[in-house]
């Protein structure tokens, strides 16, 4: 009897858009545009990172990771949002809401303690010039990647599980555009409190953690500038930062404001629309404001688009 209750919901209906029933078109134009600049900027970045031999450094290391990071993230949610926002029934399968909240939240951690690693290593670069090379080789760079995804992936799936055997038999609907963790969680047929305190504790240790790490690493670099003689030398270390700083802050501004207050005081329309930038705008604009602030990048796209089209005016001349 407990296993078939636990069976009950077959699937989970999202109706984060059911305000816009009469205007589907203008909301699915507009996530559609701004997956695809989302999907081309990361994969850009990606490629410009991979293929430009002067951006072999572990800063452009770890800016691929976040960019395909990126890709895989917009990829769980916008998909099926864009499938819904056109579809008659707005659904997904109890399955396929596991898999989403998953990957979501693996996606998630691993950002916050990428940025953390990223913070660091800016950090590194400012702190030790001559050594920073020998001091973040590949083997270091590789190790703080994969310790990012690592944590990323236990936490995912540590948070899918908690939550998916527990029993749901009664309201299958969300007020939400996709499986996300505390919407989900209340459809649980029993009582939630011992599973949000876990999951809020734990989230909060992931997600305050890397940033107080930023901070640090931030407040170490700012002491560092400070006492820098020249005004030259001050304005190029800020630079270097000043990308990193505006993606952390449009991350964490968003997600702070969802994950670490607790649920019975969230509202579901302020959430709603939070999420949206979290998940839709903040994807798009990373790679916008890398590239925009970072003149190493603007170079490698430049030579990249001479290279593709060198060989055509050749051949038309």
């Amino acid at each position: 009897m407990e296993k078939d209750n636990q069976t009950c919901v077959t699937e989970i209906e999202l109706m984060g858009f059911s305000d816009f029933q009469s205007l589907q078109v203008l909301p699915f134009v507009l996530v559609f545009t701004f997956y695809v600049m989302a999907l081309v900027g990361n994969t850009l970045i990606v490629i410009i990172t991979v293929t430009d031999s002067t951006l072999k450094t572990p800063m452009y290391f770890f800016l691929r990771n976040l960019s395909f990071l990126e890709i895989c993230y917009t990829s769980v949610t916008l998909p099926k949002m864009l499938v819904n926002l056109i579809s008659e029934t707005q659904s997904i399968s109890f399955v396929g809401c596991g898999a989403q909240m998953c990957f979501f939240a693996l996606f998630g951690i691993t950002e916050c303690c990428l940025l953390s690693v990223m913070a660091y290593d800016r950090y590194m670069a400012i702190r030790h010039p001559l050594q920073y090379t020998l001091s973040m080789n590949q083997m270091v760079c590789a190790r703080m990647a994969a310790g990012s995804w690592i944590i990323g992936f236990l936490v995912g799936f540590g948070h899918t599980i908690s939550i998916f055997t527990l029993p749901f038999c009664g309201s299958n609907r969300i007020d939400h555009f996709f499986c996300d963790i505390f919407p989900v969680l209340r459809l649980a047929s029993m009582n939630t409190h011992k599973n949000e305190v876990a999951i809020t504790t734990t989230t909060v240790l992931f997600i305050l953690a890397p940033f107080l790490l930023i901070l640090l690493s931030y407040g170490l670099i700012i002491s560092i500038i400070l006492k820098m003689p020249s005004a030259d030398g001050k304005h190029k270390a800020f630079s270097t930062c000043s990308s990193h700083l505006i993606v952390v802050s449009l991350f964490y501004g968003t997600g702070t404001f969802i994950y670490m207050q607790p649920s019975s005081e969230q509202s579901q329309g302020s959430n709603r629309f939070l999420s949206l930038v979290y998940t839709v705008l903040t994807p798009t604009f990373n790679p916008i404001i890398y590239s925009l602030r970072n003149k190493e990048i603007r170079c490698a796209l430049r030579k990249i688009i001479v290279r593709k089209m060198l060989p055509q005016v050749t051949s038309m001349g």
